[in-house]
């Protein structure tokens, strides 16, 4: 009876830790893994708090440096040290800020369609609303409209050249091309 009772628990445990290791790699509108649009900077510590983080601090809007205007708050995976995400914040310097966005570094994040850090083109435009392709001169970014995120594509991926100002289509895209970057935009639409 004991027996029965340890292996019926051991189940339960094993259920739980799984639906609770599929909801902390969860990308959705609004939401990548435990972070939704209404965490604050100051819950970033409960929600992490068996990983590391390291905070790269701005001087704000009244800081001596102009393009160090964002703080980032990187999320390391403590027993592996792997970089797991990026965070930004709305307002710098305030931990009481809302998240700005959330960029992707760990391939373990996962959309309920499949798309991870690891997805080509093909499976993004098979699974996603593209509703915007922006070009920069080393990359394309795609608008990702149901997930609010964005994807960018490296030009060595594309086919182009560095510093091309050559017009991207969704048909002129590879299907094998990867991701560079994976985004989650929390309060933008």
């Amino acid at each position: 009876m004991i027996y029965k009772n340890f292996q019926i628990a051991v189940i339960i445990i094993l259920i739980l830790t799984s639906c609770s290791n599929s909801r902390k790699y969860k990308i959705e509108k609004g939401r990548v893994g435990y972070l939704t649009s209404k965490t604050t900077i100051k819950e970033l510590s409960d929600v992490f708090k068996n990983d590391s983080i390291v905070k790269n601090l701005s001087e704000g809007v009244k800081g001596s440096n102009y393009f160090e205007e964002d703080d980032e708050y990187y999320i390391y995976e403590k027993r592996s040290k792997k970089l797991l995400l990026t965070i930004m914040p709305e307002d710098p310097l305030d931990e009481t800020s809302i998240i700005k966005s959330v960029e992707i570094h760990d391939e373990r994040f996962i959309t309920e369609k499949g798309i991870t850090l690891n997805s080509n083109f093909l499976e993004i435009n098979a699974n996603c609303d593209i509703n915007k392709i922006e070009r920069s001169l080393s990359s394309a970014m795609l608008s990702l409209k149901d997930l609010n995120a964005t994807v960018t594509i490296g030009n060595d991926e594309l086919g182009l050249r560095d510093f091309s100002t050559s017009e991207v289509t969704k048909d002129r895209i590879p299907d094998s091309a990867k991701i560079k970057t994976f985004i989650v935009w929390f309060n933008s639409e």
